[in-house]
């Protein structure tokens, strides 16, 4: 009778070491995965050094050649012997180097690793006087030989996996391979500003980014509009957190700067999604969900957001050691980066942009690319109106009655402008509510944004004439975002109401859902939930927000207790405050059908204006879009 092959017993190996070669292709295969791997190490090598011209040739989409030329430092030929070796780099030199890394790379096993899978030569020279010419380095032989070149480095790998053919079987088609070696270079692109990077394959010029002169938001924007493209920056606002953000020279605190789209520019897929950590391009859930959750008020269905965001911090406070590739990182105090990015992209997005007046740009000198020090960028700000009328009670605009013309009693605000003498020397513009007459006085003559009404189709849209032609407003939309908003400033630092359950309900809990529910008490108890531990196993919802009493008390306790143990537990108070009173606006906003005078329709264009998102309604769709003139005519083919 045989065992079965379950109870054989493994046969014994023994420990011993590796041979250098082969650990070095493990490296490999921890480093390079495919050609646009070896381009984002040797491009960081480049920028390391300081070029500011990069060039990159490929055949083959870089199976067969990767070239990167710079016009960087160069290395010493005392050096060159240690430049291919394993783990050996000038960009750290001890443990606490390690710890606050600020190069690109750092972990000196890159070129090494290359080395043991590809054909590997590097062609370099210093601009020093007793470096006349440049050294040419065999890496498989090992050979050192003079050879011309300008100051700068070259290094070339050819045949890439060729001594690992089956790593080379899982690579895809030269298209493919090319576009993913582009991507990685738009990637560095975006990031910097101040230097001029060119693609050639098979001998043609296949992308180019010209340096930017100068610096700030100015050479960021005007990167962004080269590599994505001007409907990107067209359709995108600036943002720089936090407004003090102290001087380069500083102790160097967490900043958010770069550019946001505004919520109509949105995608179906997360592909112009940037975000930076002190110049490195990473793909990190933090930033990332911190992101998307600035956009929840504005974003509609599962549409994507775009944006190229950089975050700045102390490297000390972020490990950049996490992974191989350097693509993911690790900070040290998660929460407030998190909190950070939010309130950079909710701030910057808050400005509705039917009231936003752009500020010139600044414009820093022409030296080594950095972040902008203040609030330098394209700056959207609220335009103040001279007259207008500000609606303080909800239903005085939308009084009840079926005509929905403001009754003889409601009282409007009109808000003027104060004289110069009373305003005490004051450089901001005031307004003082004055007593208005029951029936709102016409609106007077000026360059509002969202024009001036003059009809309503079908009880639906509000129709404007503005300067740029014809404004169309979904009126529910609108006003829903405007109680929306107010109903969240009335509800600030509240306590949602709370109905306790006859029966509470329990339900066997994970250790986590229990931990959490015992740390987050007063959390819990904010949004109008109390949830309670009967055992280590066990919890009990014995009250939930009254708003949603019919709902399931079970699926909601889970639902929050698991985003209070994901994120930040202010984050998650917002969220489902903002998704209760969603649901109160919807109810309370004005309903289709409902006919409006030309001074409540003016009076709600004007509100607008002033209402943070009120491009957007609570559930993402736009409140209103421009009819320009130009479109007008070719409907009805006016100068052809």
């Amino acid at each position: 009778m045989t065992t079965p092959p379950s109870t054989l017993q493994p046969p014994r190996r023994p420990i011993r070491e590796l041979p250098d070669e082969l650990i070095s292709q493990i490296a490999a295969g921890e480093v390079v995965e495919r050609p646009a791997s070896v381009v984002r190490e040797l491009v960081d090598n480049a920028l390391d050094a300081g070029a500011t011209q990069i060039t990159l040739r490929l055949q083959a989409g870089g199976v067969r050649l990767i070239s990167v030329e710079d016009n960087g430092s160069g290395i010493l030929r005392s050096e060159l012997p240690n430049a291919l070796k394993r783990h050996a780099t000038s960009k750290i030199a001890s443990l606490s180097d390690l710890e606050s890394v600020g190069t690109m790379g750092f972990r000196g096993e890159a070129l090494a690793a290359i080395c043991s899978i590809a054909e590997v030569s590097l062609l370099t020279r210093v601009d020093t006087p007793d470096e006349p010419h440049g050294w040419l380095l065999d890496g498989r032989s090992g050979e050192l030989q003079a050879a011309a070149r300008a100051p700068g480095t070259t290094v070339e790998v050819r045949e890439l996996f060729f001594a690992t053919p089956a790593r080379r079987k899982f690579l895809k088609t030269d298209a493919t391979e090319l576009a993913h070696c582009i991507e990685a270079v738009r990637r560095h692109a975006l990031a910097r500003p101040d230097v001029g990077f060119a693609i050639w394959h098979e001998g043609k010029l296949v992308a180019q980014w010209r340096a930017v002169a100068g610096g700030g938001m100015d050479a960021l924007r005007q990167r962004l509009a080269d590599v994505l493209g001007n409907d990107f920056v067209e359709q995108a606002v600036a943002l720089n957190w936090p407004l003090d953000a102290p001087s380069d020279d500083g102790p160097q605190r967490l900043r958010v700067w770069g550019f946001a789209g505004v919520p109509d520019a949105a995608r179906s897929r997360a592909d112009w999604q940037f975000a930076y950590v002190n110049g490195r391009y990473v793909r990190d859930k933090t930033i990332t969900h911190a992101a998307r959750s600035a956009y929840e008020d504005v974003l509609h269905g599962h549409r994507q957001p775009v944006y190229a965001l950089f975050v700045s911090l102390d490297p000390a406070r972020v490990d950049v050691n996490v992974h191989p590739t350097k693509i993911e990182v690790r900070f040290r105090d998660g929460r407030e980066v998190h909190q950070g990015v939010r309130h950079a992209v909710e701030a910057a997005l808050a400005v509705p942009r039917s009231g936003a007046t752009p500020e010139p740009l600044s414009t820093q000198p022409a030296t080594a690319w950095a972040p902008p020090a203040r609030q330098d960028g394209f700056a959207f700000r609220p335009r103040e109106p001279e007259v207008g009328h500000r609606v303080s009670d909800v239903a005085a605009l939308w009084g009840a009655g079926s005509g929905g013309a403001s009754t003889g009693s409601a009282r409007t605000e009109e808000w003027t402008r104060v004289p110069d003498a009373a305003r005490a020397g004051s450089d901001s513009v005031r307004a003082e509510p004055v007593e208005a007459l029951a029936q709102p006085a016409p609106l007077p003559d000026g360059d509002w944004p969202l024009g001036r009404a003059i009809a309503q189709l079908q009880g639906v849209y509000i129709l404007a004439e503005n300067t740029h032609g014809l404004i169309v407003v979904d009126m529910h939309a609108a006003h829903e975002r405007i109680v929306y908003e107010r109903l969240k400033q009335q509800l600030d630092d509240q306590q949602v109401a709370s109905q306790p359950l006859l029966i509470p309900a329990t339900f066997a809990a994970t250790p986590d859902e229990v931990a959490t529910a015992e740390d987050c008490v007063d959390v819990l108890k904010t949004l109008g939930l109390e949830v309670t531990a009967l055992s280590p196993r066990t919890l009990a919802v014995r009250a939930v927000p009254t708003t949603l009493a019919q709902g399931d008390p079970v699926e909601l306790a889970r639902s929050v207790l698991a985003e209070l143990g994901l994120h930040d537990a202010s984050t998650v108070v917002q969220r489902a405050r903002n998704e209760l009173l969603a649901t109160m606006a919807c109810h309370g906003a004005v309903r289709a059908n409902r006919r409006l005078t030309l001074d409540e329709m003016n009076a709600l264009l004007r509100q607008m204006e002033v209402t943070e998102r009120s491009d957007q309604c609570n559930h993402g769709r736009p409140t209103w879009r421009q009819v320009g003139m130009k479109e007008l005519d070719a409907l009805f083919l006016r100068g052809r």
